[in-house]
């Protein structure tokens, strides 16, 4: 696949850089939620300064994660670590589309968590949500394109949101990070993919992303760091983490939204249709039987639990297997990864290029509320 410089705004039809109209999803809002829910502590970052330096659990005594040896510890941290920015969350600012937003959470990331290591920056394609729609039209129903956010979406506003895409390529690019984006892929779905690709060449991962989707990737080697605005930093959330929170193996994580569904992204649960058939049940009946598949071939031959988890298993496996269809991170996109997005990144530009960026918002903002007050008066 030809790689092409983000300053060149040539495309081609299945990988291109410019970022698209429906590039903003995933609100930030839902962070403080679930940061009460995960009861995450700033573990890994040594202090609120401003040049806090957020610490790789992997290197850090104590933090071994779930079942590893200290062998096995000390060669993940003899692995080069490979960065994957989910680009669309950060651009918001609670619900609403923020620049700010983008240029507050790149600098924390570039300066505390990344520093030098290799980025690869993924954006949504057109029409991302699209095989998934057709399977669930609830699925992301919620959830607007860009100008949507907007009353009175003209030519002008348009123009404004373009811009506002060419000045984040542009400050990912003067940064020296590849963007990636596949047509009719969410940006999900191809960060798991080339997660594969990087584990097979023997590297570890780190996903920047508050989207928990991501919770089916947690492995040894795949860990997940995410911007929390409460404590105005990000954190890492490692297998370790999901171990304590939900005391099950990441990879039921999966088969468990499954059953109980998620609201955020309009997937309804057994629970719509099985009032009684709750996270408990779910867990119970995971922990024993693995996986959903597992599960409902089990149940199909044999009696799993209580009669109406038995008869909600039967019932409803085409629509449990649905939401896995709808849920389940794809891994097969076409896209390959290329060997010069691993190499080390140069960060020599980026105090001046997001110094430069944060100046002109702020001057932007000043000439817009001076424009405001001559309207008024």
């Amino acid at each position: 696949m030809d790689i092409h410089k983000a300053t060149t705004f040539t495309t081609s039809p299945r990988h291109f850089h410019p970022i698209p109209n429906s590039v903003l999803v995933s609100p930030l809002h839902k962070l403080i939620q679930q940061r009460k829910l995960l009861k995450l502590h700033p573990l890994f970052c040594s202090s609120s300064h401003s040049h806090t330096v957020v610490k790789d659990p992997i290197l850090q005594g104590g933090n071994e994660s779930f079942g590893k040896s200290k062998e096995t510890h000390f060669k993940n941290s003899r692995k080069k670590r490979v960065f994957f920015l989910d680009v669309n969350p950060i651009c918001y600012k609670g619900s609403i589309p923020s620049l700010q937003s983008f240029a507050h959470w790149i600098s924390l990331f570039f300066s505390q968590v990344s520093l030098t290591d290799p980025v690869i920056a993924v954006i949504d394609g057109e029409r991302g949500n699209e095989y998934r729609r057709q399977l669930l039209p609830s699925y992301k129903a919620k959830r607007r394109k860009y100008w949507h956010q907007f009353p009175d979406a003209g030519k002008c506003q348009r123009n404004t949101i373009e811009k506002s895409h060419r000045l984040i390529l542009d400050i990912l690019h003067n940064c020296n990070v590849p963007v990636v984006k596949i047509e009719s892929h969410e940006a999900d779905d191809v960060i798991a993919t080339l997660v594969e690709q990087v584990l097979q060449r023997g590297h570890r991962v780190v996903v920047a992303s508050p989207d928990k989707d991501f919770k089916q990737l947690i492995s040894d080697d795949v860990q997940i760091v995410m911007p929390v605005p409460e404590f105005n930093r990000w954190s890492f959330y490692t297998l370790k983490h999901y171990v304590a929170q939900y005391n099950c193996d990441p990879r039921s994580d999966l088969s468990l939204r499954c059953i109980l569904g998620d609201e955020v992204d309009g997937v309804p649960g057994i629970q719509h249709v099985v009032p009684g058939f709750g996270r408990k049940t779910a867990m119970k009946l995971l922990k024993k039987h693995g996986t959903l598949e597992n599960l409902l071939s089990a149940a199909a031959v044999r009696s799993v639990g209580r009669q109406y988890a038995q008869d909600a298993l039967t019932k409803y496996a085409d629509y449990l297997r649905r939401n896995y269809e709808v849920l389940s991170l794809k891994r097969d996109v076409s896209i390959h990864i290329e060997e010069q997005w691993l190499n080390e990144r140069d960060a020599h530009n980026d105090s001046l290029v997001l110094s430069n960026f944060i100046t002109s918002l702020k001057d932007s903002r000043n000439l817009n509320s001076q424009n405001r007050s001559h309207s008024n008066g």
